[in-house]
This record gives structure tokens, C-alpha cells and sequence, in this order.
């Protein structure tokens, strides 16, 4: 018997994303294009005439917001069909289109904010208080002055602009390797049926029961990636290479900088995390230990860590991942419950399923005046509950924002993105601990908070460490070679894994390759862990009833980028330029494995 992944069009529609909600069709989509590129002409009149008063300012932004916004719905609806088929050609050509056309509008207003910041840092101020269209963009100013040694003339931020099209190749080849050409030998169990792989089933293989099935699943998932090893080192290397460009071109002292400080996020916050991660590391080997005992073996692999831990692991049918969330959520209040069950359900926010050609992992998007719409890959468990959990974070960030703030501030920023899909699992999770207390459900959802807590605490740090690496490595004007890449990821998960867990190099190494999105977004990574340490400091005070603490929480979820973000951040109730919250983060992953312990 084989298992096979159905193919796009076996998905019934009422488990796929509503794109009509954006364009009713693929010519009203085409249509949209074309207003774009022929209003983009516009900005031209504009161009060296910032400064003649406060009215033709705000005559020019509120041009440039509407091809903005549109230009987001027209990305939005591109990579819809295609994230979900990435073998569609004319899916990928759409996305190119969009892709060009954002390229070529980011180049058309690059006049702008040199114009603005020649008018004065003061003159402005003045203007948000005579012209009501600008009260708004007092903020925007002030962080478009505190970025002023970056912002470079008119002609360079066009040329910058100009070359993030084909800035984007390098990891656009390594996402098209990776989800429309790798191909994966099945994976076999002990009595010699057959699985399909698949970016959409990857991750539900590696938690079977089966040990065979979770060997053969983990090692064909790497070899695949081995094989081509050369080209998607090639394709890491020159997304470095941009970093380190884009870092200098606009006068920063390195890329991590470069990413860091236009979110106004100081270089301590990354730091301190990584030191952080790094002295509490012997909770992670205290646990696999765990897993080694729990699982009765003399050795504990690498795909052993996400075995199952109890043999009646809990079955979650959508429908009922849909119901617990929820109830889980209920502490946010009666109107964020019906917001987000109408969008799980009448809406179609969700793309449900796995099916064949769908990309890796999940994420959230949309732009205003679109859903906030959701892709996974769910795999009726657990795992995938917590995950849809941490998405509508996302979502319910996006929603709230969008509602509240003015164009210019509906953009949050991933270092608070990450803070509200985490806080979704803490709520949930909690729930389903108090509700669920059979010992084998209370096993499982201990499992899925440690395998969260893997990812994003384990992983993503290290993923962090492996940036921060090669970025300083191109900085030094030394080489990036696939052989020298999963040396160097080997290297930082054997410190991870001590003596517990027995390591594959070559396949261990391979790690990076399996991160074709995150590892091209300059310096992502560390934010999970920002992030879930942030979530869970917030989580604790609304579990616990403080009083204005849930209150708190949706205020920060409506804030948008309207303040910087470790202020936002500290008015919800958590301060993230200090490691105490990783500290504490630890603390909780602690009482998991304990609690853990005791039900083994």
C-alpha cells in the first residue's frame, strides 16, 4: 500500500484560501496591474517638489499609499495560487509580474524620503500640526530622522530600489528547488508500506510511531537536499552577499545592524538572546534524556525527537482544532472569538491542507483590505493544531492592526509578529491542559509544547548563530561552500545536542538547506525566540487574571508600528532589551520537561 498526497484539485474548496475575496478574477487581478502601471506616472509630478508645502506632501503620500496598497492586494493574490502549486507556471509568472511591478514602484518613490528628510526634521513637525492629512505621520518622521545617516540621494535609493527584483533570485531559485524539483524516496515502515514525501507531510512522518517510518522519512527529506547541495549553497551565499551589500551601500557597520536598527531594535536584544540560549542549553540535553528513557532506547536520534512519547498520541480532526482554539482563546474576549472563528470558517482565511507541489511550513499574509489569510499543511494532530494556533497570531495581529491604524502603521514588524503567534499556542495550550486531563492527552499536548518549543527555542537560535556566521564570514571576504556551511551548522547542533543525542554530520548539517524562506529574510530567525519569550511572559499575566492584562494585550495587538516596537512591547507588560524574559522563557520549557518527568 502506498500513501499518496492528493493533488491541488482534490482539495475541496471549502479547505482553500478565497482569493476571489481579493480579485474576482484573474483579468480583474491583470486590470489592477495595469491602473498601477499607469498611475505610477504620476509620482513624477511630485519629484523635487516635497518641500513646497504641507498640501502637496500629503497630496503625494496619499497617491503613493493607494498604489501601495493596491500593489500589496496584487502581490497577495499572485502568491496565493502559486504558494500553493509552486509547479503552476502560470502561477510563478504571476507572482514575477507582481514581483516586478513592486520592484518598479519601491524605484518610482525613491525620490521620497531624501525630499522628506531635506525638508527638516522641525519643518515637519510643523506640518503634522497645520495640515490635518500629515497629524498622522508624526512617528513615520521621527523614524524616517532617526534612519537619516542610511538614507541615501535620490538617484541611489532609486538604483537600490531598483535592484530588489533581482535581489530576490537567489532565494527564489532555492524555494522553486526546494518545493517544485527535490524529489524524496518514499519512506518505508517496519512492514514494508510505502509514504510519500512531501514538504505538506515531512513533519507529520517524523512524529509516526514507526521508527523505520521516521528514519527512512528524515534521511530521504536530507539526502534529497545533499544531492543539490552545491546549488542551494550558491544560492545562500549570494543572499549573503546581498545582505552584506545592502548593509554597506547604506553606510551600516554589518548586516546584522543593517537589520536590526531600522525596526529600532537594539544589536543587545540579539546578543543577549544568543548568550542566553547558550548558558541554558543543558535544559535541552536534561530533555533528551527524557525522550532516550521515555522511548526505552539505547541511543536517541535525531529523528527520534519527535517520536511519540505515548501510543493513543490525540487525534484533531480541523473542525475540532477550530473548537479548542477557540475556547482557548476565550480569556481575549468575546469579539477576537468570533472575528477569528468566522474567518476559520465563513471567511476561508485558511489553505487547509498538504497536497502535492504546496510549499514548506506555514505562514501568515495578506495586506489591507484583504483577509488575513493562512497556509499550512494540516495533518489532523497536535502539531498542526498548534500550528493553525500560532498563524491566526498572525492573523488576529494583522486583523486588529488593519482596523485601526492608518496605511502608513498597518506593517508591525517581525519582531512583534512573533510575539502574537506564540501567545495563540500559550493560551491554547494551557486550555487544552486544564480541559484534556487523560494521561496520554496530557502526554501529547506536553509533547506538542516541547516540539514548539524545539522549533522556535532550539532551532531558530541556532539557525540565529548560523547567520550571524556567515554573515561575518562574507564580511571578512572568506567563502561560503556548501562543505564548509554543513560543517559550520554541524558544528553549532552538536553544542545543542551534548552527549545525548548521536548525530548524522552530513544530514544534520543539511539543516540550512531546509530553510529556503527564513535564512534570505536578513537576521528572521532570532525573532522566534524573542518571540516566544515575549508570549509568554503576556500569556502569563492574562492566564492569571491581572487585571488590564488581556486589555493590554489587544492594545498591543492594534498598535501596529505606530510606536517603536520595545515600547509597544513594554506598555503590554514585557521588555525584551533585557534577557530576563528568555530567562524566564527557559523557566517555562523547564516546567514542561518536569511536569513531563513525572507523567513517564
Amino acid at each position: 500500500m502506498h500513501q499518496r498526497v492528493p493533488e491541488r484539485n482534490e482539495i475541496p474548496v471549502e479547505y482553500t484560501w478565497d482569493a476571489a475575496s481579493v480579485f474576482a478574477s484573474e483579468a480583474d487581478w491583470a486590470a489592477a496591474v495595469g491602473r498601477v502601471t499607469s498611475r505610477m506616472e504620476e509620482l513624477a509630478i511630485y519629484r523635487g517638489r516635497l518641500a513646497d508645502g504641507p498640501a502637496t506632501l500629503a497630496d503625494y503620500l496619499a497617491l503613493a499609499e493607494e498604489l501601495l496598497r493596491t500593489t500589496a492586494q496584487i502581490g497577495v493574490y499572485a502568491r496565493m495560487f502559486y504558494t500553493v502549486n509552486t509547479a503552476d507556471a502560470a502561477a510563478q509568472a504571476r507572482v514575477d509580474r507582481a514581483t516586478t511591478l513592486t520592484a518598479r514602484l519601491g524605484a518610482a518613490l525613491a525620490f521620497g524620503e531624501p525630499e522628506m528628510l531635506a525638508i527638516g526634521a522641525e519643518r515637519l513637525r510643523e506640518w503634522t500640526r497645520s495640515e490635518p492629512r500629515l497629524a498622522h505621520y508624526a512617528h513615520h518622521f521621527e523614524r524616517l530622522a532617526r534612519r537619516a545617516a542610511h538614507v541615501r540621494s535620490a538617484e541611489v535609493e532609486e538604483l537600490l530600489r531598483q535592484i530588489g527584483e533581482p535581489f530576490v533570485a537567489a532565494s527564489a531559485t532555492h524555494a522553486i528547488l526546494a518545493n517544485a524539483d527535490l524529489r524524496f524516496a518514499p519512506a518505508q515502515d517496519t512492514q514494508g508500506e510505502s509514504f510519500e514525501i512531501a514538504q505538506g507531510t515531512i513533519n507529520a512522518l517524523l512524529t509516526h510511531p514507526d521508527r523505520q517510518v521516521r528514519r527512512s522519512a528524515w534521511e530521504s527529506y536530507a539526502d534529497a537536499h545533499l544531492a543539490l547541495k552545491h546549488t542551494q549553497a550558491s544560492c545562500l551565499a549570494t543572499g549573503v552577499k546581498q545582505n552584506v551589500f545592502i548593509a554597506r551601500a547604506r553606510r551600516y557597520c554589518s548586516a546584522l545592524e543593517a537589520a536590526l536598527a531600522p525596526n529600532d531594535i537594539p544589536l543587545e536584544v540579539f546578543h543577549n538572546l544568543i548568550a542566553t540560549f547558550r548558558q541554558h542549553l543543558p535544559v535541552w540535553h536534561r530533555y533528551w534524556r527524557l525522550r532516550r528513557k521515555a522511548l526505552g532506547l539505547d541511543a536517541l536520534q535525531v529523528y527520534d525527537i519527535k517520536a511519540p512519547l505515548t501510543a493513543a498520541p490525540l487525534h484533531v480532526p480541523y473542525p475540532q482544532a477550530v473548537t479548542w482554539i477557540c475556547d482557548g482563546m476565550w480569556p481575549l474576549g468575546e469579539e477576537y472569538v468570533a472575528v477569528m472563528r468566522r474567518g476559520l470558517t465563513e471567511q476561508r482565511w485558511v489553505d487547509v491542507y498538504p497536497n502535492r507541489g504546496k510549499r514548506a511550513g506555514a505562514f501568515s499574509m495578506g495586506s489591507p483590505g484583504t483577509h488575513p489569510f493562512i497556509m499550512m499543511s494540516y495533518n489532523d494532530d497536535i502539531f498542526s493544531l498548534s500550528t493553525l494556533a500560532h498563524e491566526l497570531g498572525h492573523s488576529m495581529h494583522s486583523y486588529y492592526t488593519r482596523a485601526t491604524q492608518p496605511f502608513v502603521y498597518a506593517n508591525y514588524g517581525l519582531f512583534l509578529a512573533e510575539v502574537a503567534s506564540n501567545f495563540n499556542q500559550a493560551l491554547v495550550r494551557a486550555h487544552l491542559l486544564t480541559r484534556l486531563q487523560e494521561r496520554h492527552a496530557q502526554i501529547s499536548i506536553l509533547e506538542e509544547a516541547l516540539s514548539n518549543f524545539h522549533r522556535y527555542f532550539f532551532v531558530m537560535p541556532t539557525l540565529a548563530r548560523f547567520e550571524l556566521e556567515i554573515h561575518e564570514r562574507v564580511e571578512r571576504g572568506e567563502a561560503l561552500t556548501a562543505d564548509s556551511l554543513i560543517a559550520l551548522m554541524a558544528d553549532l547542533f552538536a553544542e545543542g545536542y551534548g552527549d545525548e543525542v548521536v548525530m548524522d554530520r552530513e544530514r544534520v548539517g543539511a539543516t540550512w538547506m531546509q530553510f529556503s524562506t527564513h535564512l534570505y529574510a536578513n537576521f528572521y530567525t532570532y525573532q522566534y525566540a524573542t518571540g516566544i519569550s515575549g508570549a509568554h511572559a503576556l500569556a502569563e499575566g492574562v492566564l492569571a487574571g491581572v487585571p488590564g492584562a488581556a486589555e493590554r494585550y489587544l492594545d498591543f495587538l492594534k498598535a501596529g508600528s505606530s510606536r517603536y516596537p520595545l515600547d509597544i512591547l513594554r506598555h503590554a507588560g514585557v521588555d525584551l532589551a533585557f534577557p530576563e524574559p528568555v530567562q524566564r522563557a527557559f523557566a517555562v520549557l523547564e516546567g514542561y520537561i518536569a511536569r513531563l518527568e513525572t507523567l513517564m
